[in-house]
């Protein structure tokens, strides 16, 4: 056997174990902290932020981790989880059946008869828009996540949320880990 070699086998003796002994990523929702670097799924920063208080704004309703990954979905189709205060009529030229311009703004990119400006543009407030109207869905716990969304959020593609289950699911459960006391 080579000196590099057995340096190399020396090497590994030592590292393998020594990586197998972490535990795993310890993150907590209310930390952000604690949320890695390079992000979840691709989705980093303030967008984990977003997440964050969706998840924590669905949990203080008594919603459980099926209702929190709908509410994540539903803010990454509709914004990306980024609290923007423009929406579909000023990127697309998109209007309402009646042909009024759109008012969407914020994470779940909510018009004005959702609520007021204010509270759309708050993270935990357009969240908490959201779960009440999707705790007035009958049955939305049996239906495909995408079309559960699709009747709260009344987007004109039902299937417009599926491509982002994976991912809100990741960070929803990545996110849902012991938080110190």
């Amino acid at each position: 056997m080579s000196l590099g070699a057995l340096a190399l086998a020396a090497l590994l003796f030592v590292l393998v174990p020594l990586a197998a002994s972490r535990g795993p990523l310890s993150l907590c929702v209310s930390e952000p902290a604690t949320f890695p670097q390079d992000g979840i799924a691709g989705w980093e920063d303030d967008q984990l932020e977003n997440a964050a208080i969706i998840i924590r704004t669905a949990s203080a309703q008594g919603f459980t981790r099926g209702g929190q990954i709908l509410g994540v979905m539903a803010a990454m189709g509709e914004s990306s989880l980024r609290n923007i205060d423009y929406g579909d009529w000023e990127t697309s030229g998109i209007v309402n059946p009646d042909g009024t311009r759109t008012s969407s703004i914020g994470l779940f990119q909510q018009q004005e008869w959702w609520g007021s400006a204010e509270t759309r543009m708050d993270p935990a407030g357009a969240a908490t828009l959201f779960y009440n109207r999707l705790a007035r869905l009958p049955n939305w716990q049996s239906m495909t996540p995408t079309h559960a969304i699709h009747r709260v959020q009344i987007n004109t593609d039902s299937e417009h949320y599926a491509k982002f289950e994976q991912d809100a699911t990741e960070i929803v459960d990545a996110l849902s880990g012991p938080c110190s006391a």
